[in-house]
């Protein structure tokens, strides 16, 4: 029997990026927000009625140079990063470089209040992990009725935006991070 290497060798490819990377876990249906019950402070979106949204229990691997997109939120109290901080239960100045993570780099909690050094435009910065990028859960109350987050988001405040030097305005950048 003859064996095709480049098949086997795509086969193996993929593989193995599937064995490094994360799949998806399931998916849930959009409600539409109650009025006034979505906050769109720096483009957050809400989420659309009937809309399927992927949800992800999982994040990429973590090493020395890991690549995620980063958001902007405000922790503030009655920002779009909705309720208090998952890691301490407060709300935190937008002078402040602090993160939410996706669940999967979130750990459950164990990198809270850890700092993560964060890499774009040629400069770094570190910030503290305060929150949850929820990957798991969305379209509710809790959620502030924001679909929940990809599995490779680094949801940072405006402290780290303006460190990094990079326009708050364009709403997500491709950036590197790493454990401090």
């Amino acid at each position: 029997m003859k064996m095709n290497y480049r098949l086997a060798a795509a086969f193996l490819v993929l593989f193995i990026l599937h064995a490094q990377g994360c799949s998806p876990s399931g998916k849930i249906r959009g409600r539409k927000a109650p009025p006034g019950q979505c906050n769109q402070e720096n483009g957050s979106d809400c989420c659309k009625k009937g809309k399927f949204y992927t949800t992800y229990k999982c994040s990429p691997p973590v090493n020395d140079n890991t690549k995620a997109t980063l958001t902007l939120n405000s922790f503030e109290k009655n920002g779009d990063g909705g309720g208090a901080s998952e890691c301490d239960n407060q709300y935190h100045d937008d002078a402040t470089p602090v993160v939410a993570l996706s669940t999967g780099w979130y750990k459950g909690g164990s990198r809270c209040l850890n700092k993560i050094t964060i890499s774009a435009n040629g400069r770094s910065v570190d910030a503290m992990v305060v929150d949850e990028c929820d990957s798991t859960m969305g379209c509710d109350n809790e959620h502030d009725y924001q679909p929940p987050c990809k599995n490779n988001i680094v949801d940072a405040s405006k402290a780290v935006w303006e460190a990094l030097g990079l326009d708050q305005n364009v709403g997500e950048v491709d950036i590197t991070w790493t454990d401090a």
